[in-house]
């Protein structure tokens, strides 16, 4: 426990007080980092550090919506998040291959964000366009994927480009956001998390059923 302030503390930050956030991940997130359980063939690739910074950075954009329950309710939270993504690295190191390259964006071989861009992106997330009468028009698929990579964190937003629209390798991605591959891969599961919870909020998406699961 940090203190009898603790509660204080974490009703700050819930509230949006990055330094009362920041205060509770310094002292909890060493105790998430020693539990976390990394089998020894993945111990060469994955490093805790690397867990964690991305589990900060999500425990930020996460902390309004985290509701007190009590005890050691934070701790089991950032724990969840952390254990999340250190799955969504084992699964992602684990896959042998990329999209075929006819199915992946180029940024060289079209106008940036255009409609191939918005719907391979869209199919990355688990979405795909309807073909029907009410099916989002080009523009409107544009501008919707446009507002959407808007709304996320610059993080995920960068490895979203770098990664998803530009075609560039986990290692290229790396060097280029000063990360580890293993990092880089949990930035790319949440950012796509992210991102298809944006698009499932989407108005526009419910109104026209342009996209179906």
């Amino acid at each position: 426990m940090i203190g009898p302030d603790e509660d204080h503390r974490l009703a700050e930050a819930i509230a949006g007080d990055s330094d009362a956030l920041a205060t509770l991940l310094e002292y909890y997130g060493p105790i998430v980092r020693g539990g976390l359980r990394i089998a020894r063939k993945w111990r060469a690739l994955i490093d805790p550090y690397d867990v964690m910074q991305v589990t900060y950075l999500e425990a930020f954009q996460r902390i309004r919506a985290f509701k007190p329950a009590g005890g050691d309710s934070f701790l089991r939270w950032l724990a969840g998040i952390a254990n999340n993504n250190l799955r969504d690295a084992i699964k992602e190191l684990g896959r042998t291959k990329r999209p075929p390259p006819d199915r992946r964006v180029h940024r060289g071989d079209c106008p940036p964000m255009d409609q191939t861009t918005n719907q391979l992106l869209l199919e990355l997330v688990g979405r795909s366009a309807t073909t029907p009468s009410g099916a989002a028009t080009r523009g409107e698929t544009q501008q919707i994927m446009n507002d959407a990579l808007k709304r996320l964190p610059e993080d995920y937003r960068t490895v979203v480009g770098l990664y998803d629209l530009e075609d560039r390798t986990s290692t290229e991605v790396a060097q280029a956001m000063n990360r580890s591959v293993p990092a880089i891969y949990m930035l790319v599961a949440r950012a796509h998390d992210r991102l298809r919870e944006i698009l499932q909020e989407d108005q526009r998406l419910v109104d026209s059923s342009a996209l179906v699961r």
